[in-house]
């Protein structure tokens, strides 16, 4: 039976993202797991593969066509012996915004219900998952063969994890990475269950909500803003120019916007001497191997990352998350590390940062940052976490308080090394200082904790032999 491909979820907040380009033309033969399409979100771009296989009888969504919702029929797949029919296509349905909004329909247009989409031949597409809609396996969706993202698959492959054992949540049952995440966190009987603790909502969710997401919609966050008209009227025409908003800055303006609404913030700073740091970085990338992959260049940068995530072990009470259901308590110290990008920036993680040597953590954060200028970053790879480091210290920015960036409870801004005048037993000395700024989420971390986390921090910066211990 003919088969609909769906817009697929490829992150646990996705609601709608842009169908870059179509890589099968209609007619074309495709076997499962072949790579059809390339999607952007707004932050990266991911590529899409058939769930099965059959001809391409129609491509439904045009290349290039912006907010397509999730679960939005792209394509239809064909079996052997099946043709297209008008029973094979979908009823018409709203058309994704690809251009300027049309003007308003008339009053008495706008009261008539819009015509609703005819379910597809196979099957209808998968609602969103809430408690009321129970996830059905993904062998059961597409018979033996088992269907899944190629970002779960990847995420599985790398976990040690059998897809087997995996519920599917998206469409037709088919696996996806939150799947992947759920039932790596919380075993084999919750998997496909729930969505992982990183997307656990800040606030209550309304009862009839069907998506559980971080940042909220622009309805939901009360800005106290000037009005847009306002704001134009204050300026000549010929003055400016408008640059409209692309999905990675309205994604950052609301998160932030949400985190300064909803996260009680307060902030501590420490000032760290560098001296040891420094020599010990120095005679550790003289020591560096010479050939890949082992080779490395540590950066300051990589030790920051490095003592944060064990003095996040030796104070465990601050590498929480807030829930209105709990506190979550985590095991690892999952480093997020701001990136600057054009027009944004992301925040890749570190997974496991205190187990891991500071050559790994350097060559695994230059992967990363060098991937996430390039809008490569597969979402499991900057989403979640349990802390933030902000580091502006190449811009020779002395200190600074960041913005929590929720559902973190903590985030550490680094600023420039230095050289300062300091007291040691009672002699002045020059030495080279940094200044570093803990913000909290006082709903988490109360200001003791963030003050044990601050001076663990501290000591192990101004000592970093402890780092290699």
């Amino acid at each position: 039976m003919p088969i609909q491909i769906l817009m697929p979820a490829l992150s646990p907040t996705m609601e709608e993202g842009k169908l870059a380009k179509w890589l099968v033309a209609e007619g074309q033969k495709v076997r499962a797991g072949d790579i059809i399409a390339e999607i952007e979100t707004d932050k990266a771009t991911m590529e899409v593969e058939a769930v099965d296989e059959g001809t391409v009888g129609q491509l439904l969504i045009a290349a290039g066509t912006e907010k397509v919702k999730v679960n939005t029929p792209i394509a239809i797949l064909l079996g052997d012996g099946e043709t297209m029919s008008a029973t094979t296509r979908p009823a018409p349905a709203a058309a994704p915004i690809s251009s300027p909004p049309r003007p308003a329909p008339e009053p008495q247009r706008a009261a008539t219900p819009p015509r609703p989409m005819a379910p597809p031949v196979a099957q209808q597409a998968a609602p969103a998952v809430t408690a009321a809609h129970a996830p059905t396996t993904a062998a059961s969706a597409v018979g033996a063969r088992l269907a899944a993202s190629p970002l779960a698959r990847r995420v599985a492959k790398e976990a040690g994890i059998d897809l087997a054992q995996i519920n599917g949540t998206g469409p037709h049952g088919r696996i996806i990475e939150r799947d992947v995440a759920a039932f790596r966190e919380n075993g084999a009987e919750r998997a496909g269950a729930g969505m992982p603790a990183a997307a656990i909502p800040l606030r209550p969710q309304s009862s009839t909500s069907s998506a559980v997401a971080v940042a909220p919609s622009p309805s939901n966050v009360a800005v106290a803003a000037m009005p847009d008209d306002r704001i134009l009227a204050l300026y000549d025409k010929a003055s400016y120019e408008v640059v409209p908003h692309d999905g990675m800055r309205r994604v950052i303006a609301q998160r932030l916007t949400q985190s300064k609404q909803t996260v009680p913030h307060f902030y501590m700073s420490v000032d760290c001497r560098l001296d040891s740091l420094l020599e010990a970085r120095e005679r550790i990338n003289a020591a560096s191997p010479k050939d890949p992959p082992r080779a490395y260049k540590l950066s300051v940068n990589d030790f920051v990352i490095k003592a944060l995530a064990l003095a996040l072990q030796r104070v465990p009470a601050a590498n929480a998350t807030w829930t209105d259901a709990g506190m979550l308590r985590h095991r690892h110290s999952d480093v997020g590390v701001a990136v600057a990008v054009e027009g944004g920036l992301f925040t890749p993680i570190i997974r496991h940062a205190e187990l891991k040597t500071l050559g790994e953590i350097s060559n695994e954060m230059k992967d990363l940052a060098e991937r996430a200028r390039k809008r490569r970053l597969a979402p499991h790879e900057y989403q979640g976490g349990t802390t933030s480091i902000s580091n502006l210290g190449m811009y020779g920015i002395k200190s600074f308080d960041a913005v929590i960036n929720p559902p973190h409870a903590t985030i550490l801004a680094i600023g420039a090394g230095e050289k300062r005048p300091l007291v040691v037993n009672n002699a002045l000395q020059v030495a080279t200082v940094m200044t570093a700024t803990l913000s909290c989420d006082h709903r988490a971390v109360d200001g003791a904790v963030g003050a044990e986390l601050l001076n663990a921090f501290k000591a192990l910066i101004e000592d970093p032999v402890r780092m290699l211990v």
